[in-house]
């Protein structure tokens, strides 16, 4: 692969004729060996950027992400094109894992995606030195700084497979990323120098609006009526998402809604619709967006506050990636803000609290202590809040502090599709088939259907199967199941339960130490960023775009022209202008004669009345006119 051209790839597998806006300068950079840091907003084509150079070098690429759904989504694609590919997550059973690791080490893949728990594995280690690595890519790197808005102390674990692999350049990707976090990433990721390759926030296409208002659906329906098009509208809790779809569906707006608690097929049926615009507006919580290619989201609305300002930026910014104008509107007022700080303040339950359900959760797992370290278990957060008697918020809550301390991870009701593999080998299972001869034309129909069965685990779909064959899907299901008993294949049942991956062994009640310093610290660094928001939504001057890039480090950057703030100031200036010049009518007409108000309009037809009207009051201000009897005159 190493003779072909770097714009022989990108059209070869992608089908493009040119690189956007930076991506062949981190590209080059990356080939050079430099570790390199980019910085490119949403939207920007950040997979491009080690995907390609990846391809041009022999070995395989890690990608190290911390979104399962997105790792998914990247191998898929990958493999559409030809190019082999898988990602290990804590849906893997331990069988499957050890296959794919296996696999990767003897040269099977290209790209290995790994979520940054699997690093230190012992399965993981194991292979690591029978990998030829080429590159090392970490998306979403903001994850690794304790200042960036969505810090996991698993990603520290990448500094210790740079120990491993010495002379593996590191690409470091994020699309939000402020100042302190740039230089925090560089440190935490072992650069041997600074060096960031930034694209601009700034986005020339996107109209960003905070909008005041107490009746928030009729704003928002006034909005999607006055825009057109397709989009999407945030929403922060799941039952005010089904609630306001019902509202928009009410004025015969093409709309449903989105959020993690629905299961896979529900989920996906509104994906597709939205995307091949059958559906005009999805209402759906922040689950919603991410990994989705769809370049023509004419507007992105905000029915409740964002919990940062970089969350916001990603969000809005899947409006207008076809480069033609969208709106970000952001419908603001003080009980959403009272809301937003409440939020913030129930997202740190207290320390007991937090320890009391890290204790339940090891009891409701049944994991001993010492046990647990790489095990992903099945979880239902109702359940267990109803079991042990506590608020499901306040729970959530707490497991999402116990991620950030590095003790668990939660993944929410992600959908991992059916897999299946051979174990009998390829004699092994002829002799089956003649011996069962009841089983021989389901397995040639899985055999048909999919490829590579025998050397790692493939996904499946028990529909096509079962449609080919002529049975149902459950009936299929039973005898795979009965496949898996005899040892003839391996068979995992899609699943979308949420689940939680220990990364570290059950720790007992005395030895379960949580940082008062680190509590208060992260408390401190979410509530600067509540304020941030606030500050953003308050604003009446400078300019919306401006407030972002600056939050972004950005310093010098110009008014966007098109925001709330930038057009009301327009027309302030324009009104200014305009009172100027019917100031100057009114003083020539008036040098003739004294007028009253309605002779003094008839000589300024041409004006608007209450324009008039304020070039008056502003005459009387300056004193440059007076009233006498009804009648304005020019002042002596």
């Amino acid at each position: 692969m190493s003779h072909s051209s770097i714009h022989t790839i990108l059209k070869e597998y992608w089908g493009y004729d040119s690189f956007r806006d930076k991506q062949e300068e981190i590209i080059k950079s990356v080939l050079e060996k430099k570790d390199t840091l980019a910085l490119l907003p949403t939207g920007g084509g950040k997979s491009i950027c080690f995907q390609v150079p990846a391809m041009q070098m022999e070995g395989m690429c890690i990608v190290v992400s911390p979104l399962i759904a997105l790792m998914e989504d990247q191998v898929q694609n990958l493999k559409q094109r030809g190019i082999k590919a898988i990602s290990i997550s804590s849906a893997m059973n331990k069988r499957e894992i050890d296959i794919a690791l296996d696999n990767a080490a003897n040269g099977a893949y290209k790209f290995l995606y790994l979520s940054p728990e699997r690093l230190k594995t012992e399965l993981f280690q194991a292979r690591l030195e029978r990998m030829n690595i080429n590159l090392l890519a970490i998306d979403e790197a903001h994850c690794i700084s304790q200042w960036g808005y969505d810090f996991r102390p698993s990603y520290l674990n990448i500094s210790l497979i740079r120990e491993q692999l010495k002379d593996v350049p590191v690409l470091a990707l994020t699309a939000t990323a402020t100042p302190k976090v740039v230089l925090d990433i560089q440190e935490k990721l072992s650069f041997k120098q600074e060096n960031v390759i930034r694209k601009s926030f700034f986005r020339e296409n996107l109209s960003y609006v905070v909008l005041k208002e107490e009746n928030m659906e009729e704003r928002m329906l006034k909005v999607i009526k006055n825009v057109g098009g397709s989009g999407i509208v945030y929403c922060n809790r799941r039952l005010r998402c089904k609630q306001l779809a019902s509202y928009l569906q009410n004025f015969q707006i093409p709309a449903d809604f989105y959020h993690g608690g629905m299961d896979h097929d529900r989920r996906s049926s509104v994906q597709s619709a939205w995307i091949k615009n059958e559906l005009q507006v999805v209402v759906a919580t922040n689950a919603f967006g991410m990994g989705i290619d769809k370049a023509d989201v004419r507007f992105v609305i905000h029915m409740d506050y964002p919990s940062s300002l970089e969350a916001y930026y990603q969000e809005a910014g899947r409006g207008g990636r076809d480069g033609k104008r969208s709106y970000a509107v952001l419908i603001a007022n003080q009980p959403q803000e009272i809301a937003l700080e409440e939020d913030m303040q129930r997202s740190f339950p207290p320390i007991d609290t937090i320890k009391k359900i890290y204790l339940a959760l090891s009891n409701y797992l049944q994991v001993p202590i010492g046990g647990g370290e790489g095990q992903s278990f099945p979880f239902h957060i109702g359940d267990f809040s109803k079991r042990y008697d506590q608020e499901a918020g306040t729970v959530y809550n707490s497991l999402e502090f116990l991620q950030k301390e590095g003790l668990i991870q939660l993944s929410e009701g992600f959908y991992t599709p059916s897999r299946l593999k051979f174990i009998l080998n390829k004699e092994e299972l002829y002799k089956f088939q003649v011996a069962q001869k009841s089983y021989d034309p389901i397995i040639k129909s899985i055999l048909r259907a999919y490829g590579g069965l025998f050397e790692e685990y493939s996904r499946i779909d028990e529909k096509l199967i079962a449609h080919r064959l002529n049975i149902s899907s459950s009936q299929l299901k039973i005898i795979l199941k009965k496949l898996m008993e005899m040892e003839v294949v391996d068979y995992i049942e899609a699943s979308d339960q949420a689940r939680i991956f220990f990364n570290k062994a059950r720790i007992d009640q005395r030895s379960l130490i949580i940082s008062k310093q680190n509590y208060h610290d992260r408390k401190k660094d979410q509530t600067e960023k509540i304020e941030a928001v606030i500050h953003y939504t308050r604003s009446e001057v400078s300019c919306r775009s401006k407030l972002l890039l600056s939050y972004f480090g950005e310093k010098e950057s110009k008014d966007c022209g098109h925001c709330d703030l930038c057009l009301e100031r327009k027309k302030k200036e324009h009104e200014k202008t305009n009172i100027k010049l019917i100031s100057n009518k009114i003083e020539d007409c008036l040098r003739e004669k004294s007028l009253d108000l309605k002779n003094l309009q008839e000589r300024l037809e041409e004006f608007d009345e209450k324009a008039v009207i304020k070039a008056i009051e502003y005459l009387l201000s300056e004193e440059i006119i007076r009233e006498r009897d009804a009648q304005f005159e020019i002042k002596d």
